[in-house]
């Protein structure tokens, strides 16, 4: 891979020097030659979008520059569309990617994107019609991909975080994925859709249905050996589709949120908790009955709590107190809490990771 670049387009509500610090920053991070340009409006971004490398555009308000994010091309696999503001979702041609929402630190993520689908290509298979049903594939190196032959392998499940909102997606997950694809597993990063959106009933529903699409896809995957990871909100999803699924050998809650009583009640995440289960705790009862990972020990299924001690204080709080719960119901729980911050879990450099994906090979028998 050659470089990379981030093309700004004139017009976009943000200081551009703070944008370039951001994604100079994030470039070296990732050992990228990149270049970080302004430029006035569709033409320049049509003539850069030709050069192939890894690209992110924030098109701002800018109609025509707008436009071309629907033209199809070689291109549009190299590219990401980056909206700092809340637009909601955008059409963009086969193969591109759009982001959105997440303000001018959002912009390392779609950095992270666009260079890492290009340097760890996955396969991506659709679960469902709708937009958000699919996950992205990625198999260990010298497994078989696209023909079903070869030995199986254990399949790390990946779910998102973001507090269950739109804003937040599955390329959250793409650099854990591309590591636990070359540390021996198929790993399978789920995209659902989001309760914001949709409703907590389709979340749920989706999960579900991303895991047991497994049994359809046409690769060596051992489905005896499947663990379900989920940083933030989704440790708080792979402990619902582990206790609601028969075929889960271990979940992993990474920074998970395993009280969501406990979060509507403290209002976590500006009332996360709250909005994506449809009310407080006392207006709909049974969603938290069936949702709560509280509410739901013993999961029966082993588990590997992982917490960074540097997280907020409420999640190590909601950790600590679930895996107590949880041991004390008969759960076998495995504990993990060391130095990091609420992103070290999913950060393939952090020893807080590290220390993790040992024991997740431990525990499912990869060498």
């Amino acid at each position: 891979m050659n470089g990379a670049q981030v093309l700004v387009v004139a017009g976009v509500r943000a200081d551009h020097d703070l944008l370039t610090t951001v994604a100079e920053g994030e470039l070296a991070r990732l050992g990228v030659d990149g270049t970080v340009s302004v430029v006035d409006g569709a033409a320049a971004v049509r003539e850069r979008l030709a050069v192939g490398i890894p690209t992110v555009v924030l098109p701002g308000p800018h109609p025509e520059a707008r436009a071309l994010m629907t033209l199809a091309g070689p291109h549009a696999p190299a590219t990401v569309w980056y909206d700092i503001e809340v637009t909601g979702p955008a059409a963009v041609a086969p193969g591109a990617a759009h982001l959105y929402g997440r303000g001018v630190w959002g912009l390392v993520w779609a950095i992270r994107h666009a260079v890492l689908r290009r340097r760890h290509p996955a396969t991506r298979i659709r679960y469902g019609p709708g937009p958000e049903q699919w996950g992205e594939l990625r198999m260990p190196p010298g497994a078989a991909l696209a023909d079903g032959v070869g030995s199986p392998v254990p399949v790390a499940v990946l779910l998102h975080g973001g507090f269950w909102r739109s804003v937040w997606a599955a390329d959250l997950m793409d650099a854990l994925a591309a590591d636990l694809a070359a540390r021996g597993f198929a790993a399978w990063n789920l995209e659902y859709r989001r309760p914001d959106r949709h409703g907590w009933t389709a979340t749920v529903s989706d999960v579900a249905a991303g895991l047991t699409a497994l049994s359809d896809v046409d690769e060596p995957l051992d489905l005896d050996r499947v663990a379900v990871l989920g940083h933030s909100a989704g440790g708080q999803l792979a402990l619902r589709v582990a206790a609601d699924h028969g075929r889960v050998a271990l979940a992993v809650p990474l920074a998970g949120v395993l009280d969501l009583a406990g979060g509507d009640g403290r209002g976590i995440g500006t009332g996360a908790v709250t909005a994506a289960l449809g009310g407080p705790r006392y207006e709909v009862p049974e969603v938290y009955a069936a949702s709560d990972p509280m509410a739901r020990v013993p999961v029966g299924v082993p588990q590997l709590v992982v917490v960074g001690a540097d997280d907020d204080l409420d999640l190590v709080d909601f950790n600590r107190r679930y895996v107590a719960a949880a041991r004390a119901a008969g759960d076998d729980v495995t504990y993990i809490e060391e130095p990091g911050d609420h992103f070290a879990v999913i950060d393939p450099a952090a020893p807080l990771w590290h220390t993790t994906a040992d024991a997740l090979s431990v525990t499912l028998k990869v060498t």
